[in-house]
């Protein structure tokens, strides 16, 4: 996660995102050529910048801040390789790589050193630039050994299911980077998923003997993550089929995800339930317009796109829940309920996972669970012995929403035409990522 800017930074800051819109201008003016002019002179202009960072930053200490993602982008426009491949590095810290991953940047790595220490002999540019590539060059090595040791303590009994993970998780992301439907080749990627999922033995991947190798984390979290993309594609493509009555809904759970997501990234560790409070309200005012669970048109027709918005539903739920786990605490009194909602939430993430073909009487034991837990509430809260509010109530409503949406996401899989069953069924979330 990016860190917070000095304030001595900011007027550099500042500085270098007005070049980055003039070098973006000049890129997309396609009316008339790029003048070598023009692009020195904000080449110097960059130049300047980084000298004044050189001088309020030390040069033993690791800096990943908006100042430096700005630089980039830059160097990018600029057309100079470090930077580049600098940021190319820092995108795998994600795990999601493998060792043959890792050999072309070792050699990219080896060659820009060389390209910078040849240029700054050749004097080729200001040595303000040169130091400031030297550090960026440093980081890399870092990030690079970083990853290889986080490959270290991979076991030999799951290197090879994590490998295949890496495999299936970058021909994932390139399906929901394509255009048009992907169901053909989201399905063998699935079923492939669930064999590995299937060798999970109470959650964990046995070795020889029964044994449990290290690692598991790494291996399970990519495996959750794949069947995420997975639900992310199908919804993504039905998403395009949104007829205009429910298209307002649609967008605005799009706007409120998105908003979420950006605060899972920058401000979770500051949050507290109040600000969260007009999301979970403009999710359950959007919840009050289905009608048997279903949202209806102007005419009463319960009009195709139903699962997208449910997909919406959930996941902004289980946005608001992550954001609340990391800050706000259960209360003892809670917990109970918590974990109860917990162990059901996992049972519907499995059944949402393999699909079908499954009836109302197999929902019937997790909404029976669902229904009880909602009897405990009064005026909307869940009261204490003593007849206090305990803390945590958001946490449990939102995880509460979730299981709701989940239920009805396996209502309406149900009630998809049979042809479509083995395309349109399957699929997990993040989950539990937060459980």
């Amino acid at each position: 996660m990016a860190g917070q800017i000095p304030h001595e930074e900011l007027p550099i800051l500042e500085a270098v995102i007005n070049i980055r819109n003039r070098l973006t201008a000049l890129k997309k003016n396609r009316a008339e050529f790029i003048k070598a002019s023009d692009v020195n002179s904000l080449y110097q202009a960059v130049v300047k910048q980084v000298s004044k960072l050189n001088d309020v930053r030390n040069d033993n200490d690791i800096y990943n801040n908006r100042l430096d993602t700005t630089l980039a982008d830059v160097f990018t426009l600029l057309s100079l390789d470090t930077p580049a491949i600098y940021s190319q590095i820092a995108s795998m810290r994600s795990g999601v790589y493998n060792e043959s991953d890792l050999a072309p940047f070792q050699r990219r790595l080896s060659d820009l050193r060389q390209i910078v220490q040849r240029d700054a002999t050749a004097g080729k540019h200001p040595e303000s630039l040169t130091k400031l590539l030297e550090r960026q060059l440093g980081e890399c090595d870092g990030i690079v050994r970083s990853l290889q040791e986080g490959l270290s303590v991979l076991s030999p009994e799951l290197i090879p299911i994590h490998e295949r993970l890496v495999n299936i998780r970058r021909h994932l992301v390139a399906l929901a980077a394509k255009e048009g439907s992907h169901k053909a080749e989201l399905k063998p990627l699935q079923e492939e998923l669930r064999k590995i999922d299937s060798k999970r033995v109470d959650g964990r991947f046995l070795g020889p003997g029964g044994m449990v190798p290290s690692s598991q984390a790494v291996c399970s979290s990519l495996l959750e993550e794949c069947f995420e993309i997975a639900q992310e594609i199908k919804a993504n493509e039905d998403s395009k089929n949104v007829p205009s009555s429910l298209k307002p809904i649609h967008d605005r759970l799009s706007e409120i995800r998105a908003e979420l997501e950006g605060l899972v990234l920058t401000h979770r560790w500051s949050l507290r339930e109040t600000d969260l409070w007009n999301y979970s309200l403009s999710l359950q005012e959007i919840d009050k317009m289905r009608v048997d669970g279903k949202f209806l048109d102007s005419e009463g027709n319960r009009p195709e796109g139903q699962y997208v918005l449910l997909y919406l539903l959930r996941r902004c739920y289980g946005l608001i829940y992550r954001l609340l786990s990391s800050s706000e605490p259960v209360s003892e009194e809670l917990m109970p309920i918590a974990n109860k909602l917990n162990t059901v939430k996992k049972c519907l993430n499995e059944v949402l996972k393999y699909g079908g073909p499954f009836s109302p009487r197999d929902l019937y034991p997790y909404q029976l669970a669902l229904h009880q837990i909602e009897s405990m509430r009064k005026d909307g809260k869940f009261i204490g012995i003593d007849g206090s509010i305990p803390e945590g109530q958001g946490i449990v409503m939102a995880h509460l929403n979730e299981c709701h949406e989940l239920i009805e996401m396996l209502k309406e899989a149900m009630d998809e035409p049979e042809g479509e069953d083995d395309d349109d069924e399957e699929y997990d979330d993040e989950d539990d990522d937060s459980s």
